[in-house]
């Protein structure tokens, strides 16, 4: 057994600003962390002492991860250097800045490598937002494996920890929606000694300082947010065996075929038992800091869908860093152990994460090449992090957590003015004050002791929790001021708004509607039926349409011709074809139509995700045999109809709509008048759909010719090689190559039909 470990301390952790400095802080600040060893030996630096590998262009902003962790490293007084977008087929590559002294720190970037990669229909996407140029291709797939894996070729005896968004999501065993399996954690695959999940200032900070302290990271084991391999268990510690889905009753632990006993070293007659294993039931008298949760082995969740959704239900319930316990789950010989969630940052120490000297632009090694994800941010200011609205398609709270961390107003406007005295290009606007969401800064649990005893998935679903704060007046305050500010002409919110808290607040929403709404208002009510909202833990319709109410009220009260563009997902788990039909009529009724649609993308480790592969509802206790079943649109036929219900003014997509509303007995759908949603078939298309029933059964018209894969060329085309012999004396065209294939948004915007015009 190993040595008990008490974790750090919950109740007053070390603020990350009162280590004591690193050595190497006689060298200061750097005005670029360095990307060569060019740039380092400009610095006067012999070595790194820790080393970032990420899958990002590097930009000197508070809004790219590597940014943050790089400099708050360097203010604790380390070296800190960069490689960023490596080519991942050569190893020299990772060993540009040399051996990091202490550790490799490995991301995929701010977004995970696959999503980066595929569109929610698995087709490859042609531009990369974080790349210099838009060019796709500079990052591989699975990014957080492949580095660990290239850093551990090139040096073998350093440590490697691995974090950002892609490591969060794969920190267990996980439904991958890319090759529709089960994979075990990142961990195992990408042999790293230690993940690092959500935002991980606190745990990074500490494990460096004890790592330059002499200590082993295998020694490492009680820091908040972190995750590592682990063959025995340590004793003095309450195991909850939650390994099945029947409740248990004296529970036997079983022996470990590997583990060697010495007889020497067995335990007397009546000797207490190092690890004390009692059933689920008996959670709740186990003290967190010293128990923790035995999850079905990723053995078991690979073969038996019902349990992976019982262990999501576990997890999701140990989320909450006041309460959550450690979650242990086995791969094959090895134990995957997660230690609770890191402690949120106070207001001071958030500030201080975002008064680093960031030069918020790109490294200048990139010239004039544009970086879409930057040009985003340029001009916005992050005033909080976390979100307790729990909507089961996002991974935040997977990853941020559900309480809210807030920067003080002083240090945002601070921030403002920084980005109209330095930032090029600054015209007066401020393209966004927000976060993951628009109306969250400083809303928290009315009671601290309520906040670290709850287990509720969501602070405002089904309704807003009592115990939680609504009054928006910090936000409406910050707005003020922020407008007032010399050079400022005016702030924009670009951040989604959660209406359902706003509407507790109808001074915010005045406030927003008259000086902050350019026009449009993006919201996003995700549906208009009460089983798919059900299953994304979003508020019903209602709601909306009071807030509605508000905005056009208060935008005639100020004069203003504004609109509101709802937001959608299609083929969401629980969204049947009716129920994507009574969209399609609302959206009609309602003067919109759709602009853009994007499916539901199955992002690992989600609630919605979970109900997409397993079709059952882990919101609620999962059984055997009479669990909820949940719908999920999974075929490409059926994902496809789900869009075109979206996009029903499309003509398209009529002849579908056609055939599904028959199915759904829906017939009267199918004319030209007020009530209809798509036209009878014209003549044309009815000459058009028998010719292609004649062609297909005769097969009539089809060419036929040698197909080549992609690695040995395109088939051979004689009328081109005529063109290639023969000279033009017209030179070619230039052609843009960032044409985009897939959208890359995450929800569907709409255009507002109103009389002869187009609102978008």
């Amino acid at each position: 057994m190993s040595a008990a470990v008490s974790l750090t301390s919950r109740q007053n952790p070390t603020k990350i600003f009162d280590y004591p400095k690193y050595w190497a802080e006689c060298y200061g600040h750097s005005k670029f962390l360095p990307t060569t060893r060019e740039e380092m030996d400009a610095l006067g630096w012999d070595s790194c002492d820790i080393i970032i590998v990420t899958g990002d262009a590097y930009v000197d902003h508070a809004s790219f991860g590597m940014a943050v962790l790089g400099r708050t490293l360097e203010a604790q007084g380390f070296r800190v250097g960069i490689i960023d977008q490596p080519d991942w087929k050569d190893k020299s590559n990772f060993e540009v800045l040399g051996k990091p002294n202490l550790y490799f720190g490995v991301t995929a970037g701010n977004m995970d490598s696959m999503i980066n990669r595929y569109t929610a229909d698995r087709r490859l996407r042609h531009d990369d937002a974080y790349t210099p140029g838009e060019l796709p291709g500079k990052r591989p797939e699975r990014a957080v494996t492949v580095y660990s894996q290239k850093c551990k070729e090139a040096f073998k005896d350093v440590p490697i920890i691995i974090g950002g968004i892609e490591a969060s999501l794969r920190r267990l065993a996980h439904y991958d929606y890319w090759s529709e399996s089960i994979r075990r954690s990142v961990l195992l695959d990408s042999t790293a000694d230690m993940l690092m999940y959500g935002n991980s200032e606190r745990s990074l900070i500490e494990v460096s300082h004890r790592l330059a302290n002499g200590e082993k990271i295998g020694d490492i084991t009680n820091v908040r947010g972190t995750g590592f391999l682990r063959k025995k268990m340590p004793e003095g510690w309450d195991e909850i065996d939650s390994t099945r889905l029947d409740q248990p009753g004296r529970v036997v632990p079983k022996k470990n075929p590997y583990e060697y006993v010495n007889e020497d070293d067995k335990p007397e007659a009546g000797a207490e038992q190092a690890v004390k294993i009692i059933p689920d039931i008996g959670a709740r008298q186990t003290d967190p800091e010293r128990s923790f949760i035995r999850l079905p082995s990723f053995e078991q969740v690979r073969k038996d869908e019902i349990l992976y959704a019982h262990t999501d239900r576990i997890f999701h319930k140990e989320t909450n860093p006041g309460n959550a316990r450690a979650l242990v789950q086995r791969h094959g010989r090895n134990d995957i152990w997660l230690n609770p969630p890191p402690i949120p940052l106070t207001t001071e120490e958030l500030d201080w994460v975002f008064e680093m000297p960031y030069q918020r632009v790109p490294h200048p090694k990139y010239g004039d090449a544009r970086i879409p994800a930057y040009e985003m941010i340029r001009f916005s200011i992050n005033i909080m992090r976390g979100c307790f609205g729990g909507c089961t398609f996002c991974s935040i709270t997977e990853h941020e957590g559900r309480i809210i961390q807030s920067r003080s107003e002083k240090s945002i406007l601070d921030e403002i003015e920084k980005v109209r005295d330095k930032t090029p290009g600054f015209t007066g606007v401020i393209s966004d004050l927000g976060g993951p969401t628009a109306n969250m800064y400083r809303l928290n649990c009315k009671d601290k002791k309520i906040e670290e005893t709850c287990r509720r998935p969501s602070c405002v679903y089904p309704s807003i929790c009592s115990n939680m704060q609504t009054d928006h007046s910090h936000t409406t305050q910050l707005y003020r001021k922020a407008r007032d500010l010399d050079g400022v002409k005016k702030i924009a919110i670009a951040s989604g708004l959660r209406y359902d808290l706003a509407v507790e607040d109808p001074e915010y929403v005045k406030e927003l509607v008259t000086h902050h709404v350019g026009g449009y208002l993006k919201i996003a009510p995700e549906h208009s039926e009460d089983g798919p909202l059900d299953k994304m833990m979003k508020p019903g319709m209602g709601t909306y349409y009071r807030f509605k109410q508000m905005f056009e009220k208060f935008s005639k009260e100020a004069g203003k011709e504004q609109y509101l563009i709802p937001y959608f997902i299609s083929a969401h788990p629980g969204s049947t074809d009716k129920d994507m039909m009574n969209l399609a009529l609302w959206l009609k009724e309602n003067g919109f139509r759709v602009d853009q649609v994007q499916n539901f993308y199955p992002s690992p480790m989600a609630t919605a995700t979970t109900m997409y592969y397993t079709e059952r509802n882990p919101l609620k206790p999962v059984k055997k045999g009479d669990g909820e079943i949940v719908f999920s649109a999974k075929t490409k036929e059926q994902r496809k109809l789900h869009k075109a219900f979206l996009r029903y003014h499309d003509p398209d997509n009529w002849p579908a709509l056609r055939e599904a509303l028959k199915r759904l007995g829906k017939m009267n759908l199918i004319g030209h008048g007020k009530g209809c949603l798509v036209p009878p078939e014209t003549r044309r298309e009815i000459e058009a759909r028998k010719r292609n029933h004649r062609m297909k059964n005769t097969g009539a018209g089809k060419k036929f010719m040698h197909a080549r894969t992609q690695h040995t060329g395109l088939p051979y085309n004689p009328d081109e090689q005529k063109k290639r012999q023969k000279p033009s004396g017209n030179k070619p065209k230039a052609t843009n190559g960032n044409s985009k294939t897939g959208s890359s948004a995450k929800r569907t915007p709409l255009t507002k039909v109103k009389k002869s015009k187009t609102k978008r």
